[in-house]
Order: C-alpha cells, then sequence, then structure tokens
C-alpha cells in the first residue's frame, strides 16, 4: 500500500508535458509513440484495460471463458479504429479535446468504484469512448503508417493496464486516473 501514493505522485506529476505533443513528421513511429506521449491517451488505454479485467468473466455458450474477456480491448481497438477512419476523413468530434479528458475521468470512476456491468453495456462505453480517442488520432496522424503504429502501441497500453488490472490497488490507481482526468479537463 506505501507504493500506491507515490505511483499516484508520479503519475499526476507527469502532466507537466502537454498531452498532445506536435508531431512534426507522421510515421509508424509517431504513431507507436502517440499514445505513450501523450497523458490522456495513455491513462485512457491504461486504465480501459484496467477496467476490462475487473469485469466478470464474460459466457460462451453457458460456461466461463477467459478468452472472451478480450472482448472489452477489442471493441475498444475496433471502435478507435473506426474513430480514427473518420478523423483521417476530417471529420472532427464537437468537443473533442474535453470528450477525451472525460473518458478518463468516468473510467478512472469506473475502476475507483468497482463498477460492473454486463459484456454487452460496457462493450458500448468502452467503444464510445474509443471513438474520441481515435478520432483525435486520425486528425492527428492522417497516415496508414501512424495509424499502424498508434494501433500497435495501443494493443500494447490495453494489455499492460488488463494486466496492472490483476493487482488489488488497482482501485486506487483507478481514483488517481479519474483525479488526473479531471487536472486534464481543467487545462
Amino acid at each position: 500500500m506505501k507504493k500506491v501514493p507515490a505511483f499516484a505522485i508520479l503519475l499526476l506529476a507527469s502532466f507537466s508535458a502537454a498531452a498532445h505533443p506536435g508531431h512534426v513528421e507522421h510515421g509508424f513511429m509517431s504513431g507507436v509513440l502517440h499514445p505513450l506521449t501523450g497523458a490522456d491517451h495513455l491513462l485512457a488505454l491504461l486504465a480501459a484495460g484496467i477496467w476490462s479485467m475487473r469485469q466478470r468473466t464474460p459466457q460462451l455458450f453457458g460456461q466461463p471463458s477467459p478468452a472472451a474477456g478480450w472482448l472489452l480491448p477489442a471493441v475498444f481497438l475496433g471502435m478507435m479504429a473506426a474513430g480514427a477512419a473518420a478523423g483521417m476523413l476530417g471529420l472532427r468530434i464537437p468537443g473533442l479535446e474535453g470528450g477525451i479528458a472525460l473518458t478518463v475521468v468516468l473510467t478512472g470512476v469506473l475502476i475507483a468504484a468497482a463498477v460492473r456491468m454486463p459484456v454487452w453495456a460496457g462493450a458500448l462505453v468502452m467503444g464510445v469512448f474509443a471513438v474520441f480517442h481515435g478520432n483525435a488520432h486520425g486528425l492527428e496522424l492522417p497516415q496508414a503508417a501512424s495509424a499502424a503504429g498508434f494501433m500497435l502501441a495501443s494493443a500494447a497500453l490495453l494489455a499492460a493496464g488488463r494486466l496492472l488490472g490483476t493487482f488489488a490497488a488497482a482501485r486506487w490507481a483507478g481514483g488517481a486516473i479519474a483525479a488526473a482526468g479531471v487536472a486534464l479537463l481543467a487545462m
């Protein structure tokens, strides 16, 4: 438990960097680095992974299916790709940056409050959140190589979040993520 406050301090201290650093080059590595260097995307992807791990194991043909536990991250990635495609076509979601910060807050709250939903409801929530993040990626990194890079990095962050979700302190991380999302909203 002594490590939790240190984690929260380090997490909040990372906000000195801008949420969306400028991208001079649009290529595969720019796409890979974007979710890793943008605090909003980093936190949202980790939070989505943590929250998906904290859900009940989905049933497949009446039996618990651990493989089906990857459904929420898969929905997140698919809807993020759809949002990115819309962004690459020049379609911008109104209130995009505020919406992205709000997804960080809400996902942190879902984790901290240990909210569990039916699979369909969780997929709907994560899908809506993912469209915001994908749209921002598509607008900022409009090339296919960039898209491939950010999808790969996003999948890795979702997997890392699922790993973090196995720890008992994940609820504390949810509170820290929600607080960080509030800080992003204030920026």
